[in-house]
């Protein structure tokens, strides 16, 4: 049995992660049996996979069986391009945060079969910091927009508690199969997720579900075909917003997972892309004042506008439209 005490480095991640970090060869499943029985404990108590751990922590870690465990595969190397690529897309810098246009397909995080990631390429967002840029929120593999890392332990502290108590404001824009037929409203119906083979995906559930709440409203649309949609989300479930979109009957353009064959209509461009984008964030700053970030929209869904003739321009302000107040 050992004690570590977790470094700053290592700060606010979740458990599981600081595990994967430090003891790769440790599968997921044999984790959850230790946390489960008490023989991986947090600063002497019982602790879950999903706690975050703070610097000076101490993790209890039982002997591991490892001596016939197979090697574990090498960590993702990221390429100098890839560094390079995620320069590129940085909207917003300071002391404090970096604010990222994520682009489409690449995931935010790891996972059993996704190697290339954006965790992987945080080393090189430094810029003469020696702490490691950290993760505060999350958005899908395929869906692009505004990205915040906090670039020291204690920003992320501050930014995961803006985020957790509701002070931030986040905007997406879709273009949606169908016109809503409310042209705007409110969205409030219970998410559960529900495993499987294709992946984790969520299903409405109104007994077991978590509530799950978004405003939108309609920008424009070309016929009932397809509609812009600004979305403003209330709450942050799993793939929320696809899944609401879905429930009102105008899936996600490109969103085959929740909205099947109607979400790639015949003749349109880029129809298999999801058409999902984070337009803009304002976030408190750790040093005062609110930072408003905007991210321009991917490739795919620039020609999307252009085809079905939707002007940017006439929404100048992502916000216009939205209550100040989320809680």
């Amino acid at each position: 049995m050992q004690i570590r005490k977790v470094v700053a480095e290592d700060a606010e991640i979740r458990l599981d992660r600081w595990f994967k970090r430090h003891f790769p060869q440790l599968g997921h499943g044999r984790l959850e049996k230790l946390l489960r029985t008490g023989q991986v404990r947090l600063d002497g108590k019982r602790a879950a996979a999903g706690d975050r751990i703070a610097a000076g922590q101490e993790v209890r870690i039982p002997p591991l069986p490892n001596a016939d465990a197979p090697p574990p595969k090498p960590h993702y190397q990221p390429k100098p391009r890839d560094i390079a690529e995620i320069e590129r897309a940085i909207l917003y810098r300071d002391d404090d945060v970096i604010v990222l246009n994520k682009p489409p397909g690449l995931a935010v995080q790891g996972g059993t079969a996704t190697e290339h990631h954006l965790d992987a390429m945080l080393d090189g967002l430094r810029f003469g910091i020696a702490e490691r840029p950290r993760l505060v929120h999350r958005l899908d593999k395929d869906t692009s927009g505004v990205l915040v890392l906090a670039r020291t332990a204690a920003t992320a502290r501050f930014l995961t508690g803006a985020f957790r108590d509701k002070e931030t404001r986040k905007i997406y824009w879709a273009a949606v199969v169908g016109l809503p037929k409310s042209r705007q409203g409110r969205i409030d119906r219970r998410l559960a997720k529900l495993p499987g083979p294709a992946g984790e995906r969520v299903v409405e559930d109104a007994d077991e579900g978590k509530r799950a709440v978004t405003d939108y409203r309609t920008v424009a649309h070309a016929g009932d075909h397809v509609a812009w949609v600004a979305m403003n989300p209330i709450t942050g479930r799993t793939h929320q917003l696809r899944a609401h979109m879905a429930a009102i009957g105008t899936p996600i353009l490109g969103d085959g997972k929740y909205g099947g064959a109607t979400a790639h209509p015949a003749g349109v461009p880029d129809a298999r892309k999801l058409h999902l984008h984070a337009r803009a964030i304002a976030i408190p700053h750790p040093n005062g004042g609110m930072l408003r970030v905007e991210a321009p929209m991917p490739p795919h869904m620039t020609r999307t506008w252009k085809f079905f003739g939707f002007e940017q321009g006439d929404e100048r302000d992502p916000f216009a439209g939205f209550a100040d107040d989320q809680r």
